[in-house]
């Protein structure tokens, strides 16, 4: 037995652990549950860790649970399947996984040895335990270095792999980061608007109230997503944010409804399957925190700020028949690796409206545009117009021609 182990297994004997029977405590129900981590200063990062390591986690068919620094954990995700096999062992939210309570297991131990720890199968003191394998790191706060909580996966045999243990070491890793990243962005935010209120300039007034100071907030906000994995907002006289992936898409679609969307209507245009009305909470007080309130409101979720986005500048050219304007301003696919629902139909729409537009003007030099870039290459209809709209002495025909046989032979070869 690793003497790491061996250690955890007299501190679990010496705290009264039953080895055959015992199971987790559950220690808060539901609704205080909801209430606790809602507050908790890793539902900032929660959205973050499920994108980074909960999908690889579901892929894998593993759970993955974010706790706080006593082991209970705040939030578990995975499978429907999955999730129904932990809870028999009691790993589901609520539930205390500490040493004293759980006996040896990843989180515990993580949380008891402040490093990351990989337990597996027959090493856990519970012998009901036994059958899964788990990986646990902590999560420090950036500014105290004191533990905020564990981040773990928990699956069969495949998690007890020394890639997993990297993982979720990383995983945790890029939490402090971002943690860091948004106090250092709320510091800077609330010393801005300190400076503006010594010179009279600021986004409230002392004597106003909270509802007449959010309507006068209405800065400006400039969204760009067009070819980009992930967007930035830039405050009309702020420094630029780069937003998460999740975040991007959020933005996206609240700039599509200024008049604001409820939880439900987000997540659905959000997630590509059902998901806990808890996650996108938690990616709203992120988001909230961020930008700040004076930016983005709650029910509905809205954009207070005045929004400019570039998706939309190139809508807008192309409603007044400016195709050559929409072009230049197109730097690609909105969000291209997002699958969302909502981005997915905003995309495809803007896309085929442009392309569309392309075609209908029958410029040879927009059609070349479109198939020099990396997401027109392999557009064959583009290239046969291009070709037929060249005359005969342009270099450029050919180069259409050849194309255009290429894409014609590829699609008629058998896959």
């Amino acid at each position: 037995m690793r003497s790491v182990v061996a250690q955890s297994w007299l501190r679990s004997a010496a705290a009264g652990v039953d080895a055959e029977t015992n199971l987790a405590p559950v220690g808060l129900g539901r609704d205080d549950l909801e209430s606790y981590r809602s507050t908790h200063q890793l539902s900032l990062v929660f959205p973050l860790l499920y994108d980074v390591l909960g999908r690889a986690a579901e892929d894998c068919e593993a759970v993955m649970a974010v706790g706080d620094a006593q082991g209970q954990l705040l939030w578990v995700c995975g499978r429907p399947a999955m999730l129904r096999e932990a809870e028999r062992i009691h790993f589901a939210e609520g539930a205390i996984w500490d040493e004293v309570h759980a006996g040896t297991n990843a989180p515990g131990t993580a949380l008891r040895l402040d490093a990351a720890v990989q337990i597996h199968a027959g090493e856990h003191f519970n012998r009901l335990v036994q059958p899964w394998s788990c990986a646990a790191a902590p999560i420090h706060d950036p500014q105290s270095g004191a533990i905020l909580g564990i981040v773990d996966v928990t699956g069969g045999e495949p998690i007890a792999s020394p890639q997993t243990l990297g993982m979720v070491r990383a995983a945790a890793r890029m939490a402090e980061a971002e943690l860091a990243r948004i106090a250092a962005v709320e510091s800077a935010r609330v010393h801005d608007a300190e400076a503006r209120q010594s010179v009279s300039f600021g986004w409230s007034q002392p004597a106003a109230s909270a509802s007449s100071t959010r309507a006068e907030a209405r800065l400006p906000l400039q969204l760009r997503a067009l070819g980009r994995l992930e967007a930035d907002a830039s405050p009309d006289d702020g420094v630029s944010i780069q937003l998460s992936p999740r975040h991007s898409e959020i933005l996206v679609l609240l700039a599509e409804h200024p008049e604001g969307m409820t939880g439900d209507q987000l997540a659905v245009q959000v997630y590509a399957s059902q998901t806990h009305p808890s996650t996108m909470r938690a990616e709203m007080t992120r988001l909230r925190a961020l930008l700040g309130r004076d930016v983005l409101e709650s029910r509905p979720y809205r954009l207070l700020a005045e929004a400019g986005a570039d998706w939309q500048t190139v809508r807008a050219h192309l409603s007044a028949g400016r195709v050559r304007e929409a072009l230049s301003l197109y730097d690609g696919p909105l969000l291209p690796q997002s699958d969302a629902p909502g981005v997915i139909e905003l995309r495809d729409s803007l896309e085929r409206q442009l392309r569309a537009s392309i075609l209908s003007a029958g410029q040879p030099e927009l059609m070349v545009a479109w198939t020099r870039s990396r997401w027109g290459a392999d557009d064959l209809q583009m290239w046969q117009r291009q070709a037929e709209s060249l005359p005969a002495s342009s270099p450029l025909r050919p180069i259409a021609v050849a194309e255009a046989e290429r894409l014609e032979f590829e699609l008629a070869a058998p896959v």
